[in-house]
């Protein structure tokens, strides 16, 4: 059954709100059971989508440079013995910046260019920013840390809610974009003790993805001492909490919202013999996570960057459209006063009283 837009747009909402109440009382269950179990079907049945509409990407094997920077960033994070070396870890993040800012520079040299000159010449300029952004204190913060989670999962999201609702001329779509907004702000703020403790297997599981907590942490301010003080911050404090039901939040929701939008973008659309495989694979993936988290959190780390990857040029496609959108609204709403009656003197007179 096709769904319409303003259907998909309430049903959005409801989604949000659903996301945002599991987020606020079981934050650490929540966003493990999503990253494990709708992250994998999500990357498998995007990837897939992408596939067939050539990664929106301007050449045939562009995306085989995004595949190459995947598997490089999978190697730097993973497979290079980065703790051993002398300042191994800032040495790290920075590479895995490095990588992240090449792929999200060439996806939009892939968007905006046809021709391959122009797309090198586009990343050599590129590689030449980076040496005065590199010494920039937030360049590996948002490309290392934000740009393949909470940008790719909360502010690329919003930016397609934004886009489909400019589209689509969708009231709806706009309150689902005020809903999308509010939410966080929502659980960031509003605080009440619920009883909520994690659970043993939340606490010894989470910490593969704690760095992000802590970053966020240490912007707002709240710089801990040692690894046992923040801890406990993470796990108990109103501080702690609220990140993490902001970050679950974002994660649930995000992958809902690309399963909500099944009807439109019919990413389902494949032959059986491509539904099974996909569905194949996904079971396994979600089997390796049931046996152990971290083993399925290193084996599906590749599929996981690839589809971030992936979706860059799709990603400056909708910021492209959302410009376009309203620069065609701004050159209507002139047109739209002049063409329109003139106003009976009464009430003309009444509105500038």
């Amino acid at each position: 059954m096709k769904l319409t837009t303003q259907v998909i747009d309430w049903l959005n909402i409801a989604f949000m709100l659903a996301s945002a109440v599991a987020a606020y009382f079981l934050p650490f269950e929540v966003f493990l059971f999503a990253y494990a179990v709708l992250g994998p079907l999500h990357y498998l049945t995007e990837i897939s989508w992408l596939h067939e509409r050539k990664y929106f990407a301007s050449g045939k094997y562009d995306y085989l440079w995004l595949l190459a920077l995947t598997i490089a960033l999978f190697v730097s994070v993973f497979l290079v013995p980065w703790r051993e070396m002398a300042r191994g870890q800032e040495t790290g993040r920075f590479v895995a910046a490095g990588i992240g800012y090449l792929a999200f520079l060439s996806a939009l040299a892939m968007t905006i260019f046809h021709r391959p000159q122009a797309k090198f010449a586009c990343v050599a300029c590129g590689l030449v920013l980076l040496f005065a952004v590199a010494q920039w204190p937030a360049y590996t913060i948002i490309f290392a840390i934000f740009l393949p989670t909470l940008i790719h999962v909360y502010v690329f999201t919003g930016l397609f809610i934004l886009y489909g609702a400019l589209k689509s001329r969708s009231r709806p779509g706009l309150l689902s974009l005020g809903v999308f907004l509010a939410c966080p702000i929502v659980l960031m703020f509003v605080h009440t003790d619920t009883g909520y403790a994690p659970s043993a297997y939340a606490r010894q599981t989470y910490p593969l993805f704690a760095e992000l907590n802590a970053t966020i942490y240490r912007l707002l301010g709240f710089p801990a001492r040692d690894q046992a003080q923040f801890q406990d911050a993470l796990y108990r404090s109103a501080v702690g909490l609220a990140i993490m039901r902001c970050i679950a939040f974002a994660y649930t929701y995000h992958y809902l919202n690309w399963f909500l939008k099944t009807s439109i973008i019919g990413w389902h659309r494949v032959s059986m013999r491509r539904l099974a495989v996909i569905g194949g694979l996904w079971l396994a993936a979600v089997g390796v996570y049931v046996y152990d988290y971290r083993i399925g959190f290193i084996t599906l780390a590749t599929l996981s960057f690839l589809h971030v990857f992936l979706e860059f040029p799709l990603n400056h496609r909708s910021i492209i459209g959302i410009a376009t959108e309203l620069r065609n609204r701004w050159r209507l709403a002139p047109e739209s006063l002049a063409m329109a009656p003139a106003l009976p003197k009464r009430m003309t007179e009444h509105s500038a009283s």
